[in-house]
């Protein structure tokens, strides 16, 4: 495999565990409108398609289900107050997480974070957490015509960078990651320490147990070795 010029980051679930403040939020909308808190672990397997999609799902206790239009407006509108004001309270990266940030910084690797987040949430929960000077690139869920699993902001970002799909990768916990990598013709590694999603499945190039094993991956790469943990060999 060619050297990874490009790494794209997930956000929630990959660089930050952001679980406890998003639960708060969602808990504050559903006491506003009268609504049964859900359990942590429901929470986490709602993360990773949107807030809109989030509010959607709590407010219904379904992945798909579609609430009453009236219902619907008032949760999205008081999610939105308490996420803002919540936003990174509890919120933290994983660990490693800042050294391999650096690590790639002074390697001259090309960064952007990809997530599905809107964007008025992922800008000011990166500064906050002094991530975003890492990123030339900053991708939401609403920053274009389409998100993740659809490999459009990933090919967006590579073509920002000047790099080829080949010279690139995603890390990411969901399925979302994983898909919009295999589309986008990029590498794909996987995280298993994130949200209960099991991405091993689609079998990506690599899965990672921590963020600190990617350097050490991407140097493999870039000689042409194949990780122990690859599924398909380059």
């Amino acid at each position: 495999m060619t050297r990874i010029g490009m790494v794209a980051f997930d956000l929630d679930g990959t660089l930050v565990d952001s679980v406890a403040d998003i639960a708060h939020a969602l808990n504050q909308m559903l006491r506003e409108v009268d609504l049964p808190a859900p359990s942590g672990d429901k929470i986490r397997a709602w993360v990773g398609d949107g807030v809109r999609r989030l509010v959607k799902r709590a407010l219904t206790g379904t992945p798909d289900g579609e609430p009453e239009p009236g219902l619907y407006a008032r949760g999205f509108e008081a999610f939105r107050r308490a996420y803002h004001a919540h936003l990174a309270v509890e919120t933290r990266p994983y660990p490693g997480a800042l050294d391999v940030l650096q690590s790639l910084r002074e390697r001259d690797c090309a960064m952007a974070c990809i997530t599905n987040k809107a964007a008025e949430f992922t800008e000011p929960l990166l500064e906050a957490l002094a991530l975003r000077s890492y990123f030339g690139v900053v991708l939401s869920g609403d920053s274009l015509t389409q998100r993740k699993p659809h490999p459009l902001p990933l090919l967006h970002a590579a073509r920002q960078f000047g790099v080829t799909p080949q010279q690139a990768c995603m890390v990411g916990d969901s399925r979302n990651d994983m898909l919009a990598a295999r589309a986008a013709g990029f590498g794909a590694v996987g995280v298993r320490y994130g949200y209960g999603q099991d991405v091993s499945v689609l079998r990506p190039d690599a899965m990672l147990d921590s963020l600190a094993e990617l350097p050490p991956l991407l140097e493999k790469w870039a000689a042409g070795l194949a990780p122990a943990s690859a599924s398909r060999y380059v």
